[in-house]
């Protein structure tokens, strides 16, 4: 039988069994979530601080938020941080190699599987907010308020000074963006090598990416509306 998740927030991982289990999350990114899927495992390949891929499912951990590959943080000694690559390092480190098992929650606006994801039993979610490599995302869960808490007592990671939200970063950016680009729509939809791809104002490739119409490349007001038109996320390196 399926695990269930605690009123306070409690989860065990059924994985190894073969067994689903059932979150009761809210979407994040403001999106509502979809009937519950059931365990997905396999090995995975990292794409940021917060997000996977599965078996081609991409996956965003619930309950948390991590930097964005293009921001930089400060240490405890004022000295420049890439926080963003942090998180994703990390991530990589802790999946490298290991089953990862996720128990899926719905997906978000975006399509992506919202869920809390496992290796050897380790909730790795946890994990990253514990070390100072991502935040609770509370707006939407408090899955993780007490790990951010302890993080933020230690002064790890984000908490060794008065670093940017990821939230209020991708504000920042979209704001810049949004003001040079055609009718504010800032998501550049990139053709390459790898297909059509494309990039949000806090994407690491996004002030390098240059829009050719001739080639079919184009502007996306959301995306969401890149999604749909069948352009996919670049990964992030």
């Amino acid at each position: 039988m399926a695990q269930q998740k605690s009123s306070h927030g409690k989860l065990k991982c059924a994985a190894a069994s073969g067994a689903a289990a059932v979150l009761s999350v809210l979407a994040q990114d403001v999106g509502a979530y979809s009937p519950v899927q059931p365990v997905i495992a396999g090995d995975a390949i990292v794409i940021d601080g917060d997000t996977l891929e599965i078996g081609g499912r991409r996956i965003r951990l619930e309950g948390i938020d991590a930097p964005e590959m293009a921001q930089s943080c400060q240490t405890g000694s004022g000295s420049p941080w890439r926080c963003g690559l942090a998180a994703q390092q990390k991530l990589t480190e802790v999946t490298r190699g290991q089953t990862v098992a996720c128990d899926a929650a719905g997906t978000d606006k975006y399509g992506r599987i919202l869920a809390v994801c496992f290796v050897e039993g380790e909730d790795i979610n946890a994990t990253l907010v514990r070390q100072g490599l991502a935040r609770a995302f509370v707006k939407y869960s408090e899955l993780y308020v007490s790990q951010e808490a302890e993080a933020r007592a230690a002064r790890r990671g984000l908490w060794q000074a008065d670093n940017t939200a990821p939230w209020d970063f991708r504000h920042g950016r979209w704001q810049t963006a949004e003001a040079n680009a055609p009718q504010g729509c800032a998501i550049k939809g990139n053709v390459s090598s790898k297909g059509m791809i494309y990039h949000a104002p806090w994407s690491a490739w996004y002030d390098k990416v240059k829009i050719d119409e001739a080639r079919g490349e184009r502007w996306f007001c959301s995306e969401a509306e890149a999604i749909a038109a069948g352009w996919r996320a670049a990964q992030q390196r």
